[in-house]
């Protein structure tokens, strides 16, 4: 089963950007006073300008004297605008930075606190999209267009004042010019959002594709299954290129239009103020002046149009990110203290999304202390069962508890001091030894950490050239044995009070397997142990064995008692064992146990 990652909203991205800004509140103000400074500065050179033709025009006075003066005015503000905008763009830089940084912090955190339930059946392709690809256009975008954007719109806010100042008449009339910019834009935002997520999405669904491929090769090509995958890679390709055709299309109407409707307020003043002229209303100098303000609003609207363009993408992969603040979260209450270690399963039944009841009405205890094995055929619920037990998932009725608390409301620490989970599914870290295992436990020291590896039979640390410093990824690289040996040395040290082992040695071989069983056994003596017994060995060596068909509870008791009843038990005991006899017969030493339906 699969779950989809929620979009926020954009009133919540509205939300999350004005937070970035206000973290930074110092910053965004320098950025605007320095670009007012910058664009005031700019101001200046254009009126110059006009005071120089006008000059030239009347020809009295010492009028090369008076040139002169006015284009070295110019050449100074010119430079003064240009080392303002240039101290603007780093301050504005390093406020991107900064807050790239904390998108990311925040995207990790989530990430980190997303329930298993979530984690785990979310695409692969999905986070790595997220993390990835989003949040690198988010932290690239914080980082140049809230500088860019913000020199753009003070210069033009500058601009527009400066011909309505100088003029009116002319002022509006490149105004009136501009409402095509406007027309283009509100055209193009009202499809762009959607394209915009559409194709994130595609993109997530293609990276999603292309990881399973990868990290299945193996298994595809034992099985033959190239052809598939390839047919799967290939709709993937083919819904990402038509989402990113969509963007495209959008783009190749909005930029035309507006390159169009950036020349006519040049052209409109142009042509008023020939007219106002020959009436005698302005001057030459007003209307080249109000053409040169005119002209130099296509930079910052340039600016703006480009980044509007790339706003939406940036929206998009926003609302990606800031999506996980959405995901639901069991808030555990303040009185979820587990009173004792007991553990106990009541009518328990449980449904993945969309499907029939894959547990129903189990009802179970497992005492402190108790080694449990938990056997059946596949499919019966033998893993479900063991999620439920560690909190992972809720079931649709009855209640998992340990000591009268539900397992799944414990916060995630109580819960991992409570119960762990270790499945087949490991992860090793590129880093030492000593920090792969200190990971569960930050201050173990060197004792702790090789006693954990000896519980495991991990004695091959004993001859790494470095021994606990050894890099892995490095130094060396682990196979899947060695590796899932880390993971249970992780269980060791994290010392919990009940462990459940599903499939946790299946990488090891099947005498490896059992003296790390044993090891484990030795160590968490007087613990509470629960195995997934794929091995019917492991549920020989159990206290009792709880055995599951269809999803229900249908023996409970020793291993002995089991055998001897000739249930479900004692036909799976036969099979493993070829049709024979358990050699040497029953063992006379094992406590019996009850065969009868439910924990006492």
């Amino acid at each position: 089963m699969s779950a989809t990652l929620p979009v926020a909203g954009s009133a919540r991205v509205r939300a999350a950007a004005w937070g970035d800004l206000r973290a930074d509140r110092g910053a965004v103000a320098g950025l605007l006073l320095l670009n007012g400074l910058a664009s005031a500065a700019g101001l200046v050179g254009p009126w110059l300008l006009g005071r120089i033709v006008d000059a030239v025009r009347v020809g009295s006075g010492d009028v090369l004297g008076t040139v002169d003066r006015l284009a070295l005015g110019v050449l100074v503000f010119t430079v003064v605008q240009t080392l303002l905008a240039r101290w603007a763009l780093a301050v504005g830089y390093r406020f991107g930075e900064r807050t790239a940084g904390r998108v990311r912090e925040r995207f990790l955190a989530r990430t980190l606190a997303l329930p298993p339930s979530v984690a785990e059946h979310v695409p692969a392709g999905e986070l790595i999209a997220r993390g990835s690809t989003d949040a690198s256009v988010v932290a690239t975008t914080l980082r140049r267009a809230v500088p860019e954007v913000l020199v753009a719109l003070v210069q033009a806010l500058f601009l527009i004042v400066a011909v309505l100042v100088l003029d009116p008449l002319l002022g509006l009339c490149g105004l009136v010019c501009l409402l095509g910019v406007g027309a283009a834009l509100r055209w193009y935002l009202r499809r762009a959002r959607p394209a915009y997520l559409t194709e994130a999405a595609t993109g997530a669904r293609l990276a999603d594709v292309v990881t399973s491929t990868a990290k299945g090769a193996r298994t595809i090509e034992a099985l033959a299954l190239e052809g598939r995958r390839a047919e799967a890679a290939d709709a993937a390709v083919a819904d990402a290129r038509a989402a990113r055709l969509r963007t495209l299309w959008l783009r190749t109407v909005l930029f035309p239009s507006f390159d169009v409707s950036c020349a006519l307020p040049v052209v409109g003043v142009l042509l008023a103020g020939g007219a106002l002229h020959a009436n005698g209303l302005v001057s030459v100098g007003v209307v080249v002046a109000a053409a040169v303000y005119l002209r130099q609003l296509v930079g910052p609207l340039d600016t703006l149009m480009v980044w509007v363009e790339q706003l939406q993408g940036a929206t998009a992969s926003y609302a990606r990110v800031e999506g996980l603040a959405e995901v639901p979260r069991d808030e555990p209450g303040p009185a979820a203290v587990p009173g004792n270690d007991r553990i106990e399963v009541s009518g328990v039944r449980y449904a993945y999304a969309g499907g029939r009841d894959v547990l129903r009405g189990v009802d179970l205890v497992v005492r402190p202390g108790e080694r449990l094995a938990v056997v059946g055929t596949s499919g019966a619920g033998k893993s479900t069962l063991a999620r439920l037990l560690a909190g992972l998932d809720r079931p649709r009725a009855g209640a998992v508890t340990v000591g009268g608390t539900p397992v799944a409301d414990l916060p995630p620490d109580r819960l991992r001091e409570q119960v762990v989970l270790v499945t087949q599914e490991h992860h090793v870290f590129h880093d030492t030894v000593r920090d792969n295992l200190r990971v569960v436990k930050p201050g173990a020291t060197d004792e702790e950490v090789r006693a954990a590896l000896a519980a495991v039979g991990a004695r091959w640390v004993d001859d790494l050239p470095q021994g606990l410093d050894t890099e892995v990824g490095a130094d060396i690289g682990l196979d899947g044995a060695r590796a899932q040996q880390l993971s249970l040395a992780r269980v060791v040290l994290a010392d919990p009070h009940t462990l459940i082992l599903d499939e946790a040695t299946a990488l090891l071989d099947p005498t490896t397997a059992r003296e790390t069983e044993r090891s484990l056994g030795a160590v968490l003596r007087g613990r509470t142990v629960i195995a997934i017994a794929h091995r019917l060995q492991t549920a020989h060596d159990a206290d009792r064995v709880a055995v599951l068909e269809a999803g229900e509870l249908v023996e409970l008791g020793a291993h002995d008692e089991l055998v001897g009843a000739g249930g479900p038990y004692g036909r799976l005991w036969r099979s493993w064992h070829g049709g024979h006899d358990e050699p040497g017969g029953q063992d006379p030493g094992r406590r019996p146990g009850s065969t009868r339906r439910g924990g006492r």
